[in-house]
């Protein structure tokens, strides 16, 4: 390997590659991780729109999986967490341009199921706060299932950034 491919010559990756590649792609950025809380925003670009200009509610469903697996994951203690329901309501939308805010947190952590709440506002642009709730979601767990020993390291980037 030369020195342009290896790793210690690489460009730290940011926080949300390392952690969700699918919410990378759509240019979401993790702010917070923790068993209790895990935060973000998404600036609304073409890439995560539907084609009237607003923010695609399967991306919304997209962002409360993946911020509710992370939580879950650390929540039960880097044991292996697998999504078996989501609900979400949509109630305003968010238009290209706008920037999202995201909170997901726990409503439920057992010893087999975790139930999350995830929350979508917009950006107040005056205030630089929450603004409109843009969507709810529930999502629900099957928690502490055997990693396989194929991705045991799969959680190893959420230590890495978690704070407990």
């Amino acid at each position: 390997m030369d020195d342009a491919t290896s790793s210690s010559s690489r460009a730290p990756r940011p926080k949300t590659e390392e952690l969700d590649a699918a919410l990378h792609a759509m240019g979401f950025e993790i702010e917070r991780v923790s068993p209790a809380e895990v935060t973000g925003r998404l600036l609304v670009t073409p890439t995560c729109c539907q084609p009237f200009k607003v923010l695609h509610g399967g991306v919304s469903a997209l962002i409360a999986e993946g911020l509710a697996s992370m939580g879950a994951h650390m929540a039960s203690g880097y044991s292996r967490v697998a999504g078996v329901q989501l609900s979400i309501n949509h109630f305003r939308s968010a238009a290209l341009g706008d920037t999202v805010l995201v909170r997901a947190a726990p409503l439920h952590v057992g010893r087999s199921t975790q139930v999350w709440a995830v929350k979508l506002w917009k950006l107040d642009p005056s205030t630089k706060e929450k603004g409109a709730q843009i969507s709810e979601s529930r999502v629900t767990l099957l928690c502490n299932l055997p990693v396989p020993e194929s991705v045991k390291n799969a959680g190893e980037a959420l230590k890495k950034y978690s704070k407990l």
